[in-house]
């Protein structure tokens, strides 16, 4: 079984700036329980379905298998309304490969930074454009952005 541990940031997009293009991608969630998530994901030309437990802590169960890019499409077809869409970035910060996400669609404006780690205590630098640390609010999961999009928010 394979275990995700991941912290979740916000982003100052006055002091980070993308290296380039990124990856695409557009996601949907067949099942949204709180209980467990059932994603389908296109990742550029890959298609990808994902199942995943419910969060304790920064921890959870995840299982993830390439599919056929028809077939996500096909499947993302199925999916809870609005779809995810945004654009993922890497970058290195001090050993570390950290991923930004730019969200699009209904969730334009959000910009978030995950960094997976190999234990909850793992030691980590954490770069100057991380803001907050928002891995324990469940408003910030991609599944609950279907659900409550960031652009119908009040701030």
């Amino acid at each position: 079984m394979g275990q995700e541990i991941e912290r979740k940031f916000l982003v100052d997009v006055a002091r980070w700036r993308p290296a380039g293009a990124g990856v695409a991608f557009r996601q949907g969630y067949l099942s949204s329980h709180p209980e467990r998530t059932v994603r389908v994901r296109l990742e550029g030309d890959a298609g990808k379905l994902t199942i995943k437990g419910k969060t304790s802590g920064v921890s959870r169960l995840e299982l993830e298998y390439a599919i056929p890019r028809a077939d996500a499409e096909q499947l993302l077809a199925l999916c809870e309304r609005p779809l995810i869409e945004k654009v993922r970035h890497t970058e290195e910060h001090a050993g570390k490969t950290w991923e930004i996400d730019v969200f699009g669609g209904e969730n334009e404006g959000l910009v978030v930074a995950e960094l997976e780690l190999a234990s909850e205590d793992e030691p980590f630098e954490r770069p100057p454009w991380a803001l907050e640390e928002v891995s324990h609010d469940p408003r910030y999961y991609n599944a609950s952005l279907v659900r409550a999009p960031y652009r119908t928010w009040r701030t």
